[in-house]
Order: structure tokens, then C-alpha cells, then sequence
């Protein structure tokens, strides 16, 4: 039988991390349907709990609020100590924190042309936004080297930044530029690829989150690019 809030000791209490404790308050909450802080915490109070105890208890609940796995404003309430399990709060603790700590690594500017993957991402979509993620870097990399449509994935990659590539950076050590091909050609035929053939399956929202960020750190390298290419034709033109 799994441990009731009011069961731990006040060391047990002080012990727990922070996450840990206010998902075993969000269990609490939703077992005893308590919906108001201040009920929740003078539950306590008239358990005698020691003062330290219920200084986690609150701790904990305002955790929750902070992630949006609790809210204030319960609909129909003008008390507002009125509370209630929020959409994220229900798919926690159906599957557990790794999606909110997956959603956390996502909080961060991405690239502009990243804005629709992140909102994907968020609505747990997580194959889908690690697909458009890798997708939207194929389409970038093929509107910078101008390349012909029907090229696809690995062997667009590795057109566009192989030797005499328009992408490729010659000024490179052969060696830097071997890698950066790899590198996009990876990404794209690990990522991009096969959920264009079957179903990938993202269990770990985590994984997919990487995937975004790796999408993003690849259309910072193509920013890089675009600015190169742009210069270098500014300076022929001058040349000319």
C-alpha cells in the first residue's frame, strides 16, 4: 500500500525532493478531493503535524502551482483558496514527471522557424514535433543550396555540404568539413527519416525534446551558413 501523505514523518518530510513531495501532495489532493490550499494545510494543523511538516506541505503546493499541475481559480469558486488539477497536472500523474521536465529543457528561445514545434511539443505531440523539427532543417538546408526538390534527406545533406557542395565552406579543414556533413546527415537520417517510412515511437518525451534542441542547434549552424553564402555572393557581385 502505498504511503499516505499524513503518514511520513517529519524527517521523512524534510528528506523529500521537492518534485517528489508535491507529486505525493497532488496524489493527496485528488484521493481526498480537497480542493482548497487552506483546507488542505489545516487538515494538517488539526493532525498536530509539526509546524515544519506543514511548512513542506505548503512548499509542495506551491510547486505545484508553479508547474501548472495545480491552479487557483477553480470555475464557479470566489473563494480563492479554490483549487484544482490542471490538464498537465491529470497527464502527470497518469505518466509521470518526465514530461513536464521535458517540456522544461524546451523552455528556452528556440529558432524562429522552431515556434510552431515547440507549441506541438507542448500539446504532447512529441513525435510529430520531433518530425516537423528535423523536417523544417531539410527544408531549410534545400532553399539555401537551391537544390532540386525531388533530393531528399541524407543524400540532400550530403549534396549540399560535400565537396563543391554550394553549402560546404571550403576555407574549412577537410576534416571540419567531413564532420559538419555528418552531422546534418546523422541528424536527418536518424531523426527525420524514419518517421517518413513508420511510426517512431517517442515513450520518452525527453528523447524527443533532444531532438528538438538538436534541430535547433542545426539551424543555428544554417544561420551561419546563410550569412557566409550571402557574403560570398555580395562579394563576387563586387568583384563582377
Amino acid at each position: 500500500m502505498v504511503q499516505s501523505l499524513q503518514e511520513f514523518s517529519d524527517a521523512e518530510i524534510q528528506s523529500l525532493p521537492i518534485d517528489r513531495l508535491g507529486i505525493i501532495v497532488l496524489k493527496h489532493l485528488v484521493d481526498t478531493k480537497e480542493w482548497n490550499s487552506y483546507n488542505f494545510l489545516n487538515f494538517g494543523k488539526n493532525l498536530h503535524l509539526p509546524e515544519s511538516t506543514l511548512m513542506c506541505w505548503s512548499e509542495a503546493l506551491n510547486w505545484l502551482v508553479s508547474k501548472n499541475l495545480v491552479a487557483h481559480g477553480k470555475p464557479g469558486y470566489a473563494n480563492p483558496d479554490a483549487i484544482f488539477i490542471t490538464r498537465l497536472g491529470n497527464k502527470v500523474l497518469e505518466v509521470g514527471l518526465e514530461t513536464i521536465r521535458a517540456a522544461e529543457r524546451l523552455d528556452m528561445t528556440l529558432h524562429d522557424r522552431l515556434d510552431r514545434v515547440k507549441s506541438q511539443f507542448l500539446l504532447g505531440e512529441y513525435e510529430i514535433a520531433a518530425f516537423a523539427a528535423m523536417r523544417e532543417v531539410e527544408i531549410r538546408v534545400r532553399e539555401l543550396s537551391g537544390a532540386d526538390p525531388s533530393l531528399l534527406g541524407v543524400k540532400l545533406m550530403r549534396k549540399s555540404f560535400g565537396d563543391g557542395g554550394k553549402l560546404a565552406d571550403s576555407e574549412l579543414d577537410p576534416g571540419e568539413r567531413i564532420g559538419i556533413m555528418e552531422l546534418f546527415a546523422g541528424a536527418i537520417g536518424t531523426f527525420k527519416n524514419p518517421p517518413s517510412h513508420r511510426q517512431v515511437d517517442y515513450a520518452d518525451p525527453t528523447e524527443a525534446s533532444e531532438v528538438v534542441l538538436l534541430a535547433d542547434l542545426l539551424m543555428r549552424l544554417l544561420d551561419r551558413v546563410e550569412k557566409r553564402v550571402a557574403d560570398s555572393a555580395s562579394s563576387q557581385k563586387n568583384k563582377g
